[in-house]
């Protein structure tokens, strides 16, 4: 479910198909993620999933199953 939820929110921010996002995604080399479609995603996150991602956290984050992960343990 929440796997769904952020391929749903990576496909139309970045502009891709859900269906080619994978856990393995990286969100920077695979989707073209510069550090303000970063900012723009997490907010995104943030807003969905009603949670706070530190700017410590964002480092972390680097693939899909990162940032599901991520949502996972924090709601």
């Amino acid at each position: 479910m929440v796997l769904e939820k952020v391929k749903a929110i990576l496909s139309e921010q970045f502009d891709v198909e859900e269906d080619s996002i994978t856990p393995d995604t990286s969100i920077a080399e695979d989707l073209d993620a510069d550090s303000l479609d970063v900012v723009d995603l997490l907010m995104s996150i943030e807003d969905e999933f009603e949670i706070e991602v530190p700017d410590t956290e964002v480092e972390n984050i680097k693939t899909v199953a990162d940032l599901v992960k991520y949502i996972e343990d924090h709601v």
